[in-house]
């Protein structure tokens, strides 16, 4: 049995999140975690707008504190009726720690890791990717789903593939991890320059890696600029796809698959983005 793990803001709490992970964990025969980032310096309300505020500090960041405790204590809650619901083994860790350095901590021990693709555990607006998403993927020591607002059952799998090792590697570790999703649809996607071939790089290789793993596996290829083609062919796919991207700001970044082309991703965010590296 896998150990999968998901992550919530206990005062932002997404539905989106909760369903996938349960879909997932439930096909997949996982026990699922569900994280609860409690950090303690993370708060629903902004303390220099308290400070404005009329009447004594301490008195009203009390009351606020305790709003945000029962807003918390009813996300916890909804995450396990839902999990009972659907007759899944789970299990709760309520971290009150530094929200990164304990979701980096609990990746080690993890085969997979879900996570809203907006989080940013703090009550500001950020642009997308957040910084939380940018360390997080940064450092994390599993693979990770980020997961977009909207819940759609996943009926076809996408593998962006451009022949480096980090993104074999990431085909390699939603295989291992997520079973259930070898007998959809596959679609095997790179880019080539305009320049060159429409030829798989190690297309013998690959071809027969992926029959082993991914039977109904087709492949497609295109001419252009990654960033470019790979969005536009995104938005011609219906709604339920999901998507295996390789490396992510690490040392062994792919060719095309570095951070610049997981963050265009995450901005056009509509399917769930599988993310791996090495």
């Amino acid at each position: 049995m896998k150990k999968y793990i998901v992550a919530f803001d206990g005062l932002k709490y997404s539905e989106s999140v909760r369903d996938y992970a349960i879909q997932l964990a439930t096909q997949n025969n996982a026990h699922l975690i569900g994280v609860f980032l409690d950090d303690f310096m993370h708060h629903s309300y902004k303390i220099a707008e308290l400070l404005k505020q009329d009447g004594e500090f301490e008195a009203k960041r009390k009351k606020y504190e305790q709003k945000d405790e029962k807003m918390r204590d009813q996300s916890v809650s909804d995450f396990e009726k839902a999990c009972q619901h659907a007759s899944l083994t789970y299990s709760l860790h309520r971290n009150k720690c530094v929200a990164i350095q304990e979701l980096l901590h609990e990746s080690i021990f993890a085969d997979l890791l879900l996570i809203d693709s907006t989080e940013t555990l703090t009550s500001y607006t950020e642009k997308i990717p957040s910084m939380f998403i940018r360390d997080l993927l940064s450092g994390v020591y599993c693979p990770v789903i980020l997961v977009p607002h909207s819940f759609k059952p996943i009926n076809k799998v996408i593998l962006l593939y451009d022949g480096e090792p980090s993104s074999v590697h990431a085909i390699k570790m939603l295989s291992y991890t997520l079973d259930a999703l070898k007998q959809l649809p596959t679609t095997v996607l790179t880019v080539k320059a305009d320049d060159e071939t429409l030829h798989f790089p190690d297309n013998k290789l690959l071809k027969e890696f992926l029959k082993r793993h991914f039977p109904k596996a087709q492949y497609t290829a295109l001419k252009g600029a990654p960033e470019t083609e790979i969005i536009n062919y995104l938005k011609r796919e219906k709604e339920g796809i999901f998507i295996a991207l390789g490396a992510y700001s690490r040392s062994a970044v792919s060719r095309w698959f570095r951070t610049s082309m997981a963050d265009v991703l995450m901005k056009e965010m509509k399917y769930p983005l599988f993310v791996a590296h090495t």
